[in-house]
Formats: structure tokens, C-alpha cells, sequence
């Protein structure tokens, strides 16, 4: 992430853009709020780091700026000042300052506030991207809508599983669970390259059809990928682009794209494909009508080791309720 510092002292400016830069991020000065907003219509930063006290264009003065400009994404803005009265806090606050921190101030306290701000700005732009990525997969077929939603339900509740067994290989943090609940709605986005011919044909595809169909994870991965490649502080579109290339392959190698075998396959996919069998079993199509539960769940541990990973038919069984 690339941070916008403004200060026009230039020991004080120095000494926090060291601090940034030790921290891992990329930074840019300004001497006072118009020069820090000319760099901003760039669209190179979405944090800044500001002193309050600067001529030109204060600190107060550049927050109520930002938030009244049209910048395309948000600007996370931390206020610098050695007010430290709460009457200042709220009048910085009150201008659009996202954080106050008083100076003189503690690096490390100023490098969580950053990172504060950076997660904030990366839970935005995550959300939007999956929001408007599902929803055009959604576009295609009626039936998408509610399918993504026990998709995702399905997957959190899998990890979590998985996650309290702490087994090797299966190591899985709040991280992973909070991710896979937001990504696997993308497991079929590559579907939107897929003819309606095809995608929405009520009987059987034939076997020309079906290899169309079975490049909706290609499609998919390579929509995401390009946007990982723009991107790259979007981690969050690694296990998205997982997902939608791996979700129908099989543990014993027999799936696709790319008969990938066993723990090869990333384990966000392998969770993914069970939940995508179970709810596709249990949904009525055009083509079919529901499975109940009982015969869902026999056809799934039918295929223990060779469609599904036994650890998450192990997460599966012991959750089904």
C-alpha cells in the first residue's frame, strides 16, 4: 500500500516516513493539504498520514477536502496534532479524520493505527469486488442467488470444523474461515463465459456440451487471476481464483481442469466441492428434483477418497445436523 504523509516539518516528515518504509509500505509526501490533495486525484494512495498544523492548507482543512472530493475509493485519513483535548479530537474526527493521534507519538503505536486503516480499506475493497462478481454470476441463472448464500454457509461451517480439530495440513485460522465464507460464492463465476445454449439447457448436455461447461473454472480462474495481477495487495482473490479452478476436481485425480490429486488440490477448493455437491443434491433443477438429506448424505460418503477429501467428509458427518 502506498501512504500519503503530510507535514511541512521537515525532520518531522523524515522521521514518519522512515517509520512507514521500515514497516514494509511505499510513501509519498506533501508539504501541506494542496499539494497532498493534487497527489490524491492521482489515485496512488488511499491512506494518509497528516500533521494538523501546516499553512497553505491545514490538516483539518485537507480531511474536510477529502470527503468532499468524488475519489473513486475511499480515503482513509489519521490525523496528526498536539492537541490533546477531546474538544480537538472531536472537531478532527468531526472533519472526516478516520484516526487521531496525538504528538509527540509512539512508532508503534502510529504502525497498528496504519494497519488499522489498511485492513479497513482491504475489507472495503473485498466486499465490493466479491458483491459485484457474484451478482453478475447471479445475472445468468435465477436459481444462482440462494445457491450462493448456502454455498458459503456450508463452507464457513466445514472450516470451522476443521478448524477446532487442528489436525496437520488442515490448519485453518479465523482468517481462512472468514475468507472462504466470502470467496466460494465466486466458485461458478466463469459460468458468465458460458453460452446459454449450454448453461441453462433443461436435459442432458452431451459430451460437447459438457466440455464447454467444464471451462466455466478455467474462465474463472483467469478472470480472477488478472485481477490478482492488478491487484496484487488483494490476497483475498488467491483463494477466490482456488476456488473457482479447483472446486470439481476430485481427490483421486480424476476431476478438472487439471486432475489434480489429493492434498494437492487447495484445501479451500476441496471444502468447496463438498458443499457444492451437497447443495446441488439437495436443490431442485430444471433437470432434477431435490434429494432429501438422507440420500445426499449416502452419495457423498460414497465417495469418501475418491470424489471428496475424507478429512472434510470426517467435518461433514460430524456436522450434518
Amino acid at each position: 500500500m502506498r501512504i500519503l504523509t503530510v507535514d511541512d516539518d521537515d525532520n518531522a516528515l523524515q522521521m514518519l516516513n522512515l517509520l512507514l518504509t521500515e514497516a514494509g509500505y511505499e510513501v509519498v509526501s506533501a508539504r501541506n493539504g494542496r499539494e497532498a490533495m493534487a497527489i490524491l486525484r492521482t489515485g496512488d494512495c488511499q491512506l494518509v498520514v497528516t500533521d494538523w498544523e501546516m499553512p497553505v492548507m491545514n490538516g483539518l482543512e485537507l480531511c474536510r477536502a477529502i470527503r468532499a472530493a468524488d475519489f473513486p475509493g475511499y480515503i482513509y485519513t489519521i490525523l496528526l496534532t498536539c492537541h490533546e483535548t477531546p474538544e480537538k479530537a472531536v472537531e478532527g474526527l468531526s472533519a472526516g479524520a478516520d484516526d487521531f493521534v496525538t504528538k509527540p507519538f509512539n512508532p508503534a503505536e502510529l504502525a497498528v493505527r496504519v494497519r488499522a486503516g489498511e485492513r479497513i480499506l482491504s475489507i472495503q475493497t473485498r466486499e465490493v469486488a466479491i458483491f459485484a462478481l457474484a451478482k453478475l454470476a447471479e445475472s445468468r441463472d435465477p436459481e444462482t442467488g440462494a445457491h450462493l448464500d448456502r454455498i458459503r454457509t456450508y463452507c464457513r461451517a466445514l472450516a470451522t470444523w476443521l478448524s477446532d480439530q487442528h489436525m496437520p495440513g488442515y490448519e485453518i485460522d479465523a482468517s481462512f474461515i472468514s475468507t472462504i465464507y466470502q470467496t466460494s460464492p465466486l466458485h461458478d463465476i466463469g459460468k458468465v463465459g458460458i453460452p446459454d445454449s449450454v448453461l441453462l439447457k433443461p436435459g442432458r448436455l452431451s459430451d460437447r456440451e459438457f466440455e464447454i461447461m467444464k471451462s466455466h473454472t478455467l474462465i474463472g480462474a483467469e478472470t480472477l487471476d488478472a485481477a490478482l495481477k492488478q491487484f496484487p495487495d488483494a490476497k483475498f482473490l488467491i483463494m477466490a481464483r482456488d476456488i473457482a479452478r479447483g472446486h470439481h476436481e476430485r481427490f483421486d485425480g480424476t476431476g478438472y481442469p487439471d486432475r489434480t490429486v489429493g492434498p494437492n488440490i487447495p484445501l479451500a477448493a476441496r471444502i468447496a466441492a463438498l458443499a457444492d455437491v451437497y447443495d446441488a443434491l439437495t436443490s431442485k433443477r430444471v433437470y432434477k428434483n431435490a434429494f432429501s438429506h438422507e440420500v445426499a448424505k449416502s452419495i457423498i460418503l460414497g465417495e469418501s477418497g475418491s470424489h471428496f477429501d475424507p478429512k472434510v467428509i470426517a467435518a461433514f458427518s460430524a456436522i450434518e445436523e
